[in-house]
């Protein structure tokens, strides 16, 4: 039995609106999410709380005071964190159906209540209304549509690795948490939710993934309304690389690089050799974009291994052109080698849009 996965108009009010009605919600996921940390991180939760905020401060996020006033609203330690990380691992593919465009995403994160928690908030920007899901506490978009314009989602890039070990992995991520503390520019998934807030259409979108600087590494895949609109954006902080066409990405550049590293599950950071991490994501890539039948009927068919694994917390189909959005959430059971599913919104409803923002 599946729970219903809430849509919520936050178009007047906000993110800030989102979490203080879903307060209940929130401190749900929150007793989740930390409760499946091992007990050395949940006393880090704090300090990585407040090095979280310094940076945030200090990037180009236009979206710092939300935060703040999401963090004072609901006195939760772990709010900061949060707005300022992004999803482990997930796989997408963007291809022509019936002359539009569609996307198919998954999203894997070793955080237990992500699935059972999502809701889908109904938002408006300057450039109209637009849908995404999300949480209550989070300010940043990392799938999202706005119908009658695009759809785009956001998946982690590959790891820049100084050591050559997989048991020097930490090493290398802890490095690079630091040196993201001291780069200004954007998170990723504040620049996706701008994009989603300022730009009318499929054309601005793109220009503006591929050249506002990012903080870390990322892939973004965005879509539009009209044949052959769909891209993946591999980012560097102030670099791009564009595909088009019919694309997929999971967790690493298409051209595989000295150095980066395709991003492996959490629970073997010790013991993964690169080799094999870029094998399991090419696999889930691959797997899901040669998926034979239309994702406008597949009703989730297409979620099976390797695409399906036991991170996976969220499945989305959209289609911009058509306004479609399909989520479902899944969790994982004691003992279950696969996540099941929990919840589940078999379309968004539209409700009719709001004057623009001036």
């Amino acid at each position: 039995m599946t729970a219903p996965i809430p849509v919520a108009d936050i178009r007047a009010g906000g993110t800030l609106r989102l979490a203080t009605e879903r307060k209940d919600r929130a401190l749900a996921l929150r007793d989740d999410c930390v409760g499946s940390l091992p007990a050395p991180v949940r006393m880090l939760l704090a300090p990585m709380d407040l090095l979280t905020r310094r940076w945030l401060e200090r990037s180009r996020s236009p979206y710092v005071d939300e935060v703040a006033a999401i963090a004072a609203a609901l006195e939760l330690a772990g709010i900061w964190f949060l707005n300022g990380s992004y999803e482990w691992g997930c796989t997408v593919a963007a291809r022509d159906e019936d002359g539009a465009p569609w996307l198919a995403r998954t999203l894997d994160w070793p955080f237990h209540g992500l699935g059972r928690h999502a809701m889908v908030a109904r938002m408006q920007g300057e450039a109209g209304d637009y849908c995404s899901v999300t949480w209550p506490g989070y300010v940043g978009v990392l799938t999202g549509i706005a119908p009658g314009r695009f759809a785009a989602t956001l998946n982690q890039g590959p790891l820049w690795r100084r050591t050559r070990r997989p048991w020097l992995r930490p090493y290398d991520l802890a490095l690079n948490a630091i040196r993201t503390w001291h780069v200004p520019f954007c998170p990723s998934a504040h620049l996706l939710r701008e994009v989603f807030d300022t730009c009318r259409n499929f054309a601005e979108a793109r220009d503006r993934l591929e050249r506002i600087p990012i903080a870390r590494p990322a892939i973004f895949t965005l879509v539009g309304c009209a044949r052959g609109e769909s891209c993946v954006i591999e980012r560097r902080q102030e670099t791009f690389a564009t595909r088009t066409g019919d694309v997929g990405a999971a967790n690493d550049w298409e051209q595989p690089e000295e150095r980066w590293e395709a991003r492996v599950a959490p629970n073997v950071l010790l013991s993964r050799t690169s080799e094999e991490a870029r094998a399991r994501n090419r696999a889930r890539r691959d797997a899901l974009s040669a998926w034979p039948q239309p994702f406008a009927r597949a009703g989730f068919a297409w979620l099976a291994p390797p695409v399906l694994n036991r991170f996976t917390r969220l499945a989305v189909e959209m289609c911009p052109r058509d306004g479609v959005l399909r989520v479902a959430g899944y969790e994982n059971e004691a003992g279950a080698d696969l996540p099941r599913p929990v919840s589940r919104l078999e379309e968004a409803p539209w409700e009719p849009a709001l004057p623009a923002k001036k």
